[in-house]
């Protein structure tokens, strides 16, 4: 027992040591005042939300004021209780609401899909600067998602260029990088997206990824200009890894292990509504019974996650009311941390910094062992999330299973099996679906999500599955282009199960654009061109045999 105490000591302090640079204080956002809606409108924003003033909610927090803050406040103060008073009338003689999709856009079925998407580009892009309000100001061009998200968002960036190299777009490119660098610089982290409220949470890490693509069009040198970022990216994800302790294993977004070894986790600093869904957070909340700090803070760490919402942050697995996304090791993020610490390195020894990059290399050596302890089931044969609170494997298949494969952290075995389930369970008509269970929220069954195949396809390949690669590539190609040809439209997202249906669930409607839908497509296409001319009946052949 005495042994195995040391050993664990020993482990702890092995990871503090090498942690410890990197748990810096976050730096300070700029110095000019930024309007924040739910804090600098109080009431004004909570009525107006509550009483579903807008159909979506994401509209007033979006909305520019017309006035100070301060000065609408007051207004509302003085008339809120006079007789007549009108609540929205009110609002919209004060606030620019948001700028609604561009209208001049035609689509033209008559071209094909890839000339589609070329033209959308110029469409969904931003110019920097900002139009007031809650978005935080860029400074170069960028592209955005489309419908009702009219800012960047962190790991849809990712995917949107994958399209944009394959479009040549690498100044565009370049610039929504120095963008997220930028958002490092003066927040500390990248925010979900671009606007104030998003700036508590971040999104799946996928800057280093962002770079890689960078790198591959400019080369690698190119790396060592963003070193400092990424440093201070790790830094935002590890801080608190010097607080941790057994008697307090947990801190922000670290988690300490039962061997001592440190796993990550999605986290939110305000255990509060979000402002851009703050009436359905505080029905939910209600619904719930529960503590209404904990719903939050686990509600907005789910949104950190990008899967909001999903199965596999419901304790029960079915209702959103059980969620308790902070208990969770999450295996995508650990996955995609797992990275940032292999570029970390390489970045480090084209700095000339062998240490550093022994260094990182041992961080990650000691996150892939450890992801694979706690996030593989033998018994179920693939990669699950973990209940780091009840010490288990949580058990909800998920598309996060193909992280580890993405990144080449599993072994031959273990990729056989994930790539056995799914085409056994997750392989549908229109593509991977997201997980087994239906919910009715957006991120389960029956939808499929482009970053999502685009993961598990690599994933695939990665392991020499190309075949099944191929069939996930041609399904979901043929969904993209069938529902192109009949609406004009790429979604956010698609009913893979039901070829008829269109995709639903979540909190607000489809979306059309669609960022990361155009990206992927685009570098799936440019990448094996040759399965557009395949049929899905001939693929299945090639498949079988």
């Amino acid at each position: 027992m005495k042994q195995q105490k040391e050993h664990t000591f020993s482990t702890l302090t092995f990871f503090l040591l090498l942690l410890l640079p990197f748990t810096f204080a976050i730096q300070p956002l700029r110095a000019q005042k930024l309007y924040k809606p739910a804090q600098d409108l109080g009431e004004l924003f909570e009525q107006v939300q509550l009483q579903h003033v807008f159909p979506d909610s994401k509209t007033f927090p979006d909305a520019t004021p017309l006035l100070p803050p301060q000065e609408i406040l007051q207004a509302y103060e003085q008339q809120k209780s006079q007789l007549g008073f009108d609540l929205k009338a009110f609002v919209m003689e004060r606030f620019e609401m948001p700028p609604q999709p561009a209208s001049g856009f035609s689509t033209d079925t008559t071209l094909s899909v890839t000339e589609h998407i070329e033209r959308l580009w110029p469409i969904l892009t931003r110019e920097p600067g900002a139009d007031g309000g809650s978005l935080i100001p860029l400074p170069k061009k960028y592209i955005v998602p489309g419908g009702r998200f009219r800012e960047i968002y962190y790991w849809d960036s990712f995917f949107t260029m994958l399209g944009l190299q394959a479009s040549g777009e690498t100044a565009l490119i370049q610039s929504m990088v120095d963008n997220f660098t930028h958002l490092i610089n003066t927040t500390g982290h990248i925010p979900n997206g671009n606007r104030t409220y998003y700036l508590s949470r971040s999104q799946p890490p996928f800057y280093a990824l962002m770079l890689e693509i960078l790198a591959q069009e400019k080369g690698k040198a190119i790396l060592k200009t963003y070193a400092p970022a990424l440093r201070q990216e790790y830094g935002f994800w590890m801080n608190g890894a010097d607080k941790i302790t057994s008697s307090s294993p947990s801190h922000r977004r670290v988690v300490r292990m039962p061997d001592g070894s440190i796993l990550n986790r999605y986290w939110d600093d305000q255990p509060a509504p979000r402002p851009e869904s703050y009436r359905e957070d505080v029905e939910l909340a209600e619904a719930s019974g529960k503590n209404p700090e904990e719903v939050y803070r686990n509600i907005r760490a789910a949104a950190e996650s990008g899967w909001d919402f999903s199965s596999r942050w419901f304790a029960d697995a079915e209702n959103l009311s059980t969620i308790h996304t902070t208990d969770i090791i999450p295996v995508d993020l650990n996955a995609l941390l797992y990275h940032v610490e292999l570029t970390l390195a390489e970045m480090a020894r084209l700095e000339g910094k062998q240490a550093e990059a022994k260094k990182y290399e041992k961080l990650a050596k000691a996150r892939r062992k450890a992801l694979l302890k706690y996030n593989w089931s033998d018994k179920n044969d693939f990669f699950h999330d973990y209940d780091f609170v009840k010490g288990t494997t949580t058990n909800v298949p998920s598309l996060a299973a193909v992280f580890p494969l993405y990144f080449n952290m599993a072994n031959k075995k273990q990729a056989a099996a994930v790539a056995q389930k799914l085409k056994a369970d997750f392989l549908k008509p229109g593509g991977l679906v997201t997980t087994l269970n239906h919910t009715g929220q957006q991120w389960d069954s029956p939808n499929g999500w482009a970053p999502l195949q685009w993961m598990g396809i690599q994933a695939l390949r990665n392991y020499k599955h190309d075949k099944l690669a191929d069939e996930v590539s041609q399904r979901w190609v043929e969904k993209n282009q069938e529902v192109f040809q009949n609406t004009g439209k790429l979604m956010e997202k698609y009913n893979v199960v039901n070829m008829k249906l269109q995709a639903g669930g979540g909190e607000y409607p489809n979306q059309d654009g669609f960022g990361w839908t155009n990206g992927v497509l685009l570098k799936l296409i440019s990448l094996h061109p040759e399965l557009l001319d395949m049929t899905l009946e001939e693929l299945e052949l090639e498949t079988q045999d």
